[in-house]
């Protein structure tokens, strides 16, 4: 047997090793920022980068892409080489996959601070950023599959089928949703409407998580727990079984992110049916990860690696039997725009994503720097700082949660609603507060983490190349009652192509449907396309963020009728290029807004929203007033929206920004009306108001829902 010499490159490992953290402080910093600004809104500072709604997508993005995308490459690029019995196929490819990386983070931090969005949570970055995204995950993926086709070891782990499964999946995501008319360099549509819209954009946000956040992951676990508990993982049929099941159901199970809106019903009942399916493959998983530490148990107490590793499958299972719950109706119009949905989410992310990250980097640093870590009483302590936060951030979101629902919903015995929006925004500052202790309790962990880990490099030799030997590769078919899937493990092109196969169905049965059958989407006349300076608003609520905070999207229920008005309908959204139904309440509704209010209400609102609106924490947005809108680009809006099936007349966009002038010089003249407005005017020296920002947003918001109003009740299609 040919012994072959070769060594691992621990550089790229490195490399995403720092960046992972230093982007998780990023990250859990822009969150604890958004967290208190949601009881101390002094802390927008009146500054459009620091507002809530645009700090919100920056910690998000922070998190998802910057720290946990860096802590995926990080573990592969270490287990992936070593189970392989290789080297990474290409040095420089690690070289570009790295910087393309970070070139991506930092770009995308910068765009959406300055306003810079597509407005489709998860997938904010514009264009030229996701074609950016798009090649830097061809390089991974060829770095990838090069090394596993050039491998020494003919079977490939169970961690393995999870980054082959991870790769192509996010690919398809990626490249489905990202389908986006640009009409210029830092703006494009959405080529989805609607409807249609959110069911894309939430097969791909939920799929982000199962796929980004939890796929990978595994992989992860499956490599690094056993390396941690020196213990084979328990059982290898149940890994068979949990990453196939677990692939399969997992795509269908978006539209329960869209329960009681109008995506079609037979939609939202398979989103359930998948999602509730889902709890067999996710603790599969779980009790594959738990019994491997059997018989190690009495190391959990003295090793913090174990300990962080417990915490987050534990967090893991907690998260993926809440979600299947959280997805039965009952239960969902009890939770959805609530607080709740905060606490789940972050219960997956701080623990399970943030727990193993940190258990993979307190495991993997003192290796390639060959020397013992710097203080595990300090490990310790960042162990159970991190596990206080969780609980000082879960416990008050889920309480909060609760609050909202039964507030929202309660009537009193003459058949009104016992407490304005409002009332209950003011009953959950407390535990606003109490979340954010929390995040500071974590944040303050993950600090003391970088000091250990540094005064750790410090004390030891960084190991570059680690030499390795082992045997040339030899290829066999299959042995007489050899496992079956051994025969797929030897075949990872074949294992691409299933994988790729498996997780297709869902989307394809789901999406076909919805886009093809038209009674999926009944159509209703009254409702016309947007003016264009009613586009340049729209524009404008979703640059600000707008959509983080407010949803459009009233439910058929009592509360919300009575509170919001008419429930919506599928027909209403056909021209929102993207959709704007949201998917937290933080301030009311607004699917209704339009004619609620006077012109002078929106402009004072926006203004100085504490003196309008007693008690509310919403930002100031002073520089609506100064800030002018670019009518250059009208022509451009309305022929994007003309290539999208819009209907404006023929060559509407040549005489548009006149009907923008008009709209926006009526509107200007109503505002000029209210004293208030005048003085704010002469405070801030605003000279050319009918062009300013806020003028065009007032137009939007004066129209939202207002089509559906003009529509006699017997005219519903649901009627």
């Amino acid at each position: 047997m040919q012994i072959e010499k070769f060594s691992y490159d621990n550089r790229p490992v490195k490399w995403f090793a720092y960046a992972t953290i230093f982007w998780g402080i990023i990250g859990f910093t822009a969150g604890l920022w958004a967290a208190i600004a949601l009881y101390f809104p002094a802390i927008n500072l009146d500054w459009a980068p620091t507002t809530f709604g645009r700090m919100r997508p920056v910690h998000t993005n922070a998190v998802i892409f910057a720290f946990v995308g860096n802590g995926i490459f990080m573990g592969v690029y270490y287990s992936l080489q070593r189970l392989t019995k290789a080297r990474m196929f290409s040095d420089l490819l690690s070289k570009i996959h790295f910087w393309g990386w970070q070139f991506i983070i930092l770009f995308g931090a910068l765009t959406l601070w300055m306003g810079y969005t597509t407005g489709k949570e998860y997938a904010e970055l514009e264009w030229p950023l996701d074609i950016a995204i798009t090649l830097i995950w061809v390089v991974f993926g060829i770095n990838m599959f090069g090394t596993i086709i050039k491998r020494r070891e003919s079977h490939l782990y169970v961690a393995i089928w999870f980054y082959i499964a991870t790769w192509v999946t996010v690919a398809m995501l990626h490249i489905v949703n990202s389908i986006e008319l640009p009409i210029s360099l830092t703006k494009s549509y959405s080529w989805y409407a609607g409807v249609q819209d959110a069911l894309v954009q939430w097969w791909y946000g939920h799929n982000a998580v199962a796929f980004f956040l939890t796929t990978p992951y595994l992989g992860l676990m499956y490599y690094f727990l056993p390396k941690a508990a020196n213990r084979p993982v328990y059982s290898y049929r149940l890994s068979i079984i949990h990453f196939w099941a677990l692939i399969f159901i997992y795509i269908w199970a978006g539209p329960h992110h869209l329960l009681y809106t109008a995506l079609p019903d037979w939609a939202q009942s398979l989103g359930v049916v998948f999602s509730v399916m889902l709890i067999a493959p996710s603790w599969g998983g779980m009790i594959n990860g738990l019994f491997t530490l059997r018989g190690a148990w009495d190391r959990v107490r003295e090793d913090v690696v174990l300990k962080f590793m417990v915490v987050a499958i534990t967090a893991y299972g907690m998260a993926t039997f809440e979600g299947p719950m959280l997805s039965l109706k009952k239960v969902n119009a009890i939770s959805h725009f609530t607080d709740w949905t905060i606490a789940h989410v972050h219960v997956g992310a701080l623990g399970w994503n943030g727990f193993l990250t940190f258990a993979v980097l307190y495991w993997l640093i003192p290796r390639m720097w060959r020397t013992k870590l710097y203080s595990p009483s300090a490990a310790n302590a960042h162990f159970w700082l991190g596990t206080l936060g969780i609980v000082f951030y879960a416990i008050p979101m889920y309480w909060a949660g609760f609050t909202q629902s039964l507030n929202w919903k309660t009537f009193t015995p003459d058949g009104t609603l016992q407490y304005t929006f409002l009332d209950t925004v003011n009953m959950l500052l407390g535990m606003y507060k109490l979340r954010s202790i929390g995040g500071l309790l974590f944040l303050i962990g993950a600090c003391i983490m970088v000091w250990n880990l540094y005064k750790t490099i410090k004390s030891g030799s960084f190991l570059a190349d680690e030499e390795a030997e082992a045997p040339a590769l030899v290829k066999h078919g299959s042995h007489e009652g050899e496992h079956w899937h051994r025969v797929i493990e030897r075949k990872p092109i074949q294992m691409l192509v299933l994988s790729l196969l498996v997780v297709a169905i869902g989307g394809v049965l789901e999406m076909v449907p919805t886009f093809l059958v038209k009674t999926n989407i009944p159509s209703i006349s009254s409702v016309k396309p947007y003016t264009p300076l009613e586009l340049h608003g729209r524009d404008i609520y979703i640059s600000e963020g707008c959509y983080t905070c407010h949803s459009q999207m009233v439910r058929p229920f009592r509360d919300e009728v009575k509170r919001y008005g008419e429930y919506s309908k599928a027909g209403e959204f056909v021209y929102d290029h993207p959709f704007q139904w949201g998917s937290k309440r933080t301030g009311p509704d607004l699917a209704r807004v339009g004619g609620k209010y006077n012109n002078a209400w929106h402009f004072n609102h926006m203004y100085a929203p504490a003196e309008v609106s007693k008690g509310s924490i919403m930002p100031r947005y002073p520089w609506l007033l100064t800030k002018g809108i670019d009518i250059r680009k009208t022509p451009k809006m309305i022929n994007a929206m003309q290539t999208m099936n819009v209907p404006y007349e023929v060559g509407y966009a040549n005489r548009a920004n006149e009907d923008l002038e008009k709209q926006a010089k009526e509107i200007a003249a109503d505002l000029k009306k209210d004293p208030m407005v005048t003085q704010i005017m002469e405070m801030e020296g605003v000279s050319n108001l009918e062009y300013s920002q806020i003028v065009a947003l007032i137009a939007y918001l004066q129209r939202i829902g207002t089509d559906i109003k003009k529509m006699p009740i017997e005219s519903h299609p649901e009627h």
